[in-house]
């Protein structure tokens, strides 16, 4: 796993990165070495052409290079897959390896090049021959891109996709439809601000099959601390409903990423009023468009009956819970309900505080409920713990974890841990920093550790009460969301104290997957009461 050291500098590829690319280009040798030792042998006898003779030179000089390529590449493939991830000693001949291939390109291009020369002076031989020289020059070009790509990805960093979530207005669906002609339709309403072609606007209007008249106020404006929300009139459940947008910009991601915990001002008796910053800067302000700009006041001058409900998912959830908290004093009957919440959001007293009247909605092994600082660091100590433990060299740890990915099993049936006595057999330290194989010095003591340091961060906890929503079974790898059946139950926080890994830890995080769930739970809750899933007897229903 320690990064290799070529050219004086060491670089972000270990030594056992190469498996893979590796096997992609031996393969691709074979197939050329393969197609060029037929075309030789097929076609040699007609080489006696003018020319022939300088053909017959690059066929066979070509074979020989090939085959030393090949036997370079099929050593690195090999040594790249011995020892394990942070024990590299058995690959220690791998920058040797790598400087040799490195030099086998001056001679494959300049032989190519001349190949390309004696074919273009027009060389009166059949033609058969002369287009398989030309098919092995422009093949021997096409190599090379992935083989450059292979030795120079230390050069490169992926970027990583930032999923986006939409809309969640209570248990309706958040999926915009995209498609929806919106540019023909003149829509004249005072009440929507930031949407100039009213586009979100009719989206909202179609996801929800409300009307016009039951919106107080739609805001998309979105900047960092500042969330696009609404206020709509719920007649059926006679509410005013505050609903928040969650992650959808890159604003939003910032806002996410403020991740420092903040004391909140609260006319309530607590020891410690902490939440996240970046999402408590947006209920601030949600508030104050809510209150100073008198939106609630309209609302309610429109139905003084109803009562106040506030909705929201992932990073609108967290807005939520924390406007409901703020409301509260204002408005004692204020409930709120959570779609997917991130963890790290309240302090201890904060969390309990708010059980009374917020509900918080988990899916499945989603991510975000269990995402916090904490966890993140917990997260990395687990993970260093388990590479400095593995006995299995990197590619097979991918190769059984693509398995698992798609077709299903247990991971369980491939450990992955040394034994305790066995841990010594580990020569380096890992990523060249201290290294967590010191427990086996005389005078270490596991004090000294990096990963059992305390951080610096409190401890946040996740809003109200928790209904998790558990997948009964399974619905296969390629299995859509509604073949699957859920039972809901609630839960504890500690239950998300831990951020688990697997197939479906970012999907159960999609409105969309949620929604489907929840529509399933509806539809199978009598047979889910009457038959209890593997949770057993202390799984309640609800």
């Amino acid at each position: 796993m320690p990064g290799m050291v070529l050219f004086g500098r060491r670089w972000s590829l270990a030594s056992d990165d190469l498996v893979f690319p590796g096997s992609f280009e031996l393969f691709l040798r074979v197939l050329s070495w393969i197609a060029s030792l037929t075309l030789y042998l097929v076609h040699r006898r007609q080489l006696d052409c003018p020319g022939g003779v300088l053909l017959s030179t690059y066929l066979i000089v070509l074979l020989v290079l090939l085959a030393v390529i090949i036997c370079t590449v099929m050593a690195m493939v090999c040594v790249s897959m011995r020892g394990t991830i942070c024990n590299p000693g058995p690959r220690k001949s791998m920058a040797k390896l790598l400087y040799v291939r490195l030099a086998l390109f001056l001679p494959e291009m300049v032989w190519a090049s001349l190949g390309a020369f004696w074919v273009a002076k027009g060389i009166q031989c059949d033609k058969t021959v002369v287009i398989g020289i030309i098919t092995t020059v422009i093949v021997r070009t096409q190599t090379w891109y992935p083989v450059i790509l292979q030795q120079a990805s230390p050069f490169f960093t992926s970027n990583r996709t930032i999923s986006t979530t939409a809309w969640s207005l209570g248990r309706s669906s958040p999926t915009f439809q995209g498609s929806l002609s919106c540019r023909s339709t003149e829509i004249e309403y005072d009440a929507v601000e930031g949407d100039q072609h009213h586009c979100h606007f009719a989206s909202i209007l179609k996801t929800t099959g409300l009307q016009y008249r039951d919106f107080i106020h739609i805001s998309f404006h979105d900047k960092v601390y500042e969330l696009p929300f609404i206020v709509v009139l719920d007649h059926r459940k006679e509410a005013v409903v505050v609903a928040v947008r969650g992650t959808m910009s890159l604003q939003d991601v910032l806002t996410d990423l403020s991740a420092e915990s903040e004391n909140l001002e609260l006319d309530i008796e607590l020891q410690d009023c902490v939440a996240h910053k970046g999402i408590a800067q947006a209920a601030r302000y949600i508030y104050r468009r809510l209150i100073n700009d008198g939106i609630l006041s309209q609302a309610f001058n429109v139905a003084p009956e109803y009562r106040l409900v506030l909705v929201g998912h992932s990073l609108g959830a967290g807005a939520a819970a924390l406007l409901a908290i703020m409301l509260r004093g204002a408005y004692p009957q204020v409930r709120a309900y959570a779609f997917s919440p991130p963890r790290g959001l309240l302090s201890k007293s904060l969390y309990e505080y708010s059980k009374d009247f917020i509900v918080s909605l988990i899916l499945g092994m989603d991510v975000i409920p269990r995402l916090s600082v904490t966890n993140m660091e917990d997260l990395k100590r687990r993970i260093l713990r388990v590479i400095a433990n593995c006995n299995k060299p990197k590619y097979k740890i991918l190769l059984h974890g693509c398995w698992y990915g798609l077709f299903g099993g247990s991971p369980d049936n491939s450990p992955t841990e040394l034994d305790e006595g066995n841990q010594r057999a580990l020569t380096q330290p890992l990523l060249g920093e201290q290294s967590l194989l010191t427990r086996g010095s005389p005078g270490y003591s596991s004090s000294d550790s990096p990963l059992d340091s305390p951080t610096k961060y409190p401890h946040l906890y996740p809003p109200g009460r928790i209904i998790h929503l558990e997948e009964e079974g399974g619905s296969g790898r390629f299995g859509c969301c509604s073949a699957a059946h859920y039972r809901a139950r609630w839960a504890h926080e500690a239950e998300f104290g831990k951020i688990l890994i697997g197939p479906k830890m970012l999907t159960d995080h999609l409105p969309n997957i949620l929604n489907q769930a929840l529509d399933r739970v509806v539809a199978d809750r009598t047979a889910c009461v009457s038959c209890p899933g593997q949770g057993g007897s202390h799984t309640a229903v609800v």
